[in-house]
């Protein structure tokens, strides 16, 4: 999974054209995990990841003067796998994290600028039961794929609104080559946060 991250960074980087334009930017955001889905024939999981949930973190992206950029995308969604009615609650605490290493396509640099990203990275789950019987730490491929546009007031601040999907990549056991297949459990998010460009 490493070298795959660090492939996409390294293509990402030399697509990039090399011009003093080249300008990081940092975005903080909030927002929500949402239309979470699962293979799992199982309804009481379903109610579980059912709703929407809120999730924050931030995303450092390097863009240069023409259409090419990379992104690192963090994300944290806390009591994700908790449900939203008043019933009895077995699970003590829960939440999913996701670390993604993005290629981006943008419009020109610009105080608007539209954009759509893709990569791949981590997406880890956590699920504590109240009698520690039933507990899950996992770390898992994972694929994701959005569209956003960021929009700056000044030289250095503006607002960044973005929706993407995530997907979590299982290893298939048919043979004994190490081959990748969609997961069972996917998401989307939206978010909305304060980019400063520097």
């Amino acid at each position: 999974m490493k070298r795959l991250i660090l492939t996409l960074a390294t293509a990402a980087l030399c697509l990039a054209p090399s011009t003093a334009s080249a300008e990081w930017i940092l975005t903080p955001f909030i927002g929500a995990s949402f239309a979470a889905g699962s293979d799992v024939d199982d309804e009481e999981f379903d109610d579980l990841i059912d709703g929407s949930k809120m999730t924050y973190g931030g995303t450092l992206t390097w863009v240069g003067g023409g259409v090419f950029g990379f992104e690192v995308d963090f994300g944290y969604s806390p009591e994700f796998f908790e449900g939203d009615d008043d019933d009895v609650d077995f699970i003590d605490s829960s939440n999913y994290s996701s670390l993604m290493a993005n290629v981006v396509l943008s419009a020109p640099q610009g105080a608007f600028r539209p954009y759509g990203s893709a990569g791949v990275g981590l997406l880890n789950t956590s699920i504590d039961d109240v009698d520690d019987i039933f507990d899950v730490d996992r770390n898992a491929l994972g694929v994701n794929a959005g569209a956003g546009v960021m929009a700056f007031f000044t030289d250095r601040v503006g607002i960044r609104g973005d929706v993407r999907y995530f997907r979590q990549m299982s290893e298939s056991d048919e043979d004994d080559e190490v081959d990748f297949d969609l997961g069972a459990f996917s998401f989307w998010r939206g978010t909305v946060g304060v980019s400063f460009r520097f």
